[in-house]
């Protein structure tokens, strides 16, 4: 019996958990995967009530769980940052959630591309440092000459301070990347055995290391002796080339490797390609502990709560939760009754289709349970 948290957060994230519940409940009446939900109040109308982000006693029983499947979070109420980064980036910080998987698949025809050529490409997404961990602060007249940062992680705790004078008098703000040696390794190595499982002999490496020498100097480095260790070929590419690739080549990637802030940029435009954000999955990956599994869209409080949100990505999202309890062929089931839910067009308006939120969770639930028949 599999024990997992369910966090629905905030706006939409309410509506397609739901109908992912749905989901694997016709899943688990049908198969061995069983489980047990614990639905935890974590978000922005419990920060709003109490003050609280993400408490000790959430941190305690998340642990216990084995996995999370978590909604949205975000409210226009809240300052931008405060959810974000006290609840969610402690959480991928606090579980050592260190790979963010974000698979790019060519749902046709959804695809926006003129050529009709299928993909499948898997972006692996450093998930705990780089220039995406909160790091960062003001100094000149206004703040002082002197700054600190302090960051925790599982593998360390990190304290730096900034003394710094402007010639010209002014104030700036700054935000600082850290990669650790031990972070890029255990990251590389994770790469490049995915890589490995999937058949594939190619890892792609994205980054800006002919601006940003240090932090991507050092990653390619330790990336090229984990290849060779693995045997893999290890393509770099630049962030701005990879961009453009993906429009006029994406059948040509499968594992990619990229650091974190480029990694969110660049999955939202994979999200695009296959169909927009209400097409992706996501599953932020501890490979020795607690995963989390979310859609990658947002809250979308302007369409929250008219039932008109695509559920789809939260469905896929529960297609990875599956695969990374080991019940790939449950995994699987639910990617066929997606491909069915676009073939039948039995999906939300914004994909063509007339049905609520709601409405597609029970449709893509009655396609799993008819596999029994």
């Amino acid at each position: 019996m599999k024990q997992i948290a369910v966090i629905p957060g905030d706006g939409i994230g309410k509506e397609v958990i739901a109908a992912g519940m749905d989901v694997l409940e016709a899943v688990s009446q049908i198969s061995s995967f069983q489980f047990e939900p614990e639905y935890v109040d974590i978000g922005s109308e419990r920060y709003l009530r109490t003050g609280e982000l993400l408490t000790d006693e959430d941190i305690a029983l998340l642990k216990s769980k084995d996995a999370i499947y978590f909604g949205a979070i975000g409210d226009p109420r809240v300052a931008p940052g405060v959810l974000e980064q006290g609840i969610l980036l402690k959480m991928r910080a606090v579980f050592d959630q260190y790979i963010n998987l974000r698979p790019v698949t060519s749902w046709f025809p959804l695809v926006p591309l003129k050529r009709e050529v299928p993909f499948d490409i898997h972006f692996l997404r450093e998930n705990t440092e780089d220039f995406y961990m909160g790091a960062g602060g003001e100094f000149g007249p206004s703040y002082g000459s002197s700054s600190k940062i302090h960051i925790k992680r599982e593998m360390y705790d990190l304290d730096v301070e900034l003394n710094a004078k402007a010639s010209n008098g002014d104030d700036f703000a700054y935000e600082i990347g850290f990669l650790s040696t031990r972070g890029i390794t255990r990251f590389a190595d994770y790469c490049c055995r995915y890589a490995s499982d999937r058949g594939e002999k190619k890892v792609t490496l994205v980054d800006k290391a002919n601006v940003c020498t240090h932090v991507y100097g050092r990653q390619r480095e330790i990336f090229k002796a984990k290849a060779e260790e693995y045997g893999m070929d290890l393509e770099f590419m630049f962030v701005d080339a990879m961009a453009m690739a993906m429009i006029v080549r994406p059948e040509t990637f499968g594992t990619v490797a990229v650091p974190n802030l480029f990694g969110d940029i660049l999955t939202d435009l994979g999200a695009q390609l296959q169909g927009g954000l209400g097409m992706g999955g996501s599953g932020n990956i501890n490979p020795n502990g607690v995963s989390m599994f979310e859609p990658i869209h947002g809250s979308a409080p302007d369409i929250a709560g008219r039932g008109i949100a695509n559920p789809i990505a939260a469905i896929l999202a529960a297609q990875m939760l599956l695969e990374n309890q080991g019940f790939a062929a449950e995994g699987r089931m639910l990617h066929d009754a997606v491909r069915h839910a676009l073939d039948a067009k039995e999906t939300t308006p914004d994909l063509g289709g007339s049905m609520s939120t709601s409405e597609v969770g029970k449709a893509v639930a009655a396609f799993i349970l008819n596999q029994k028949r």
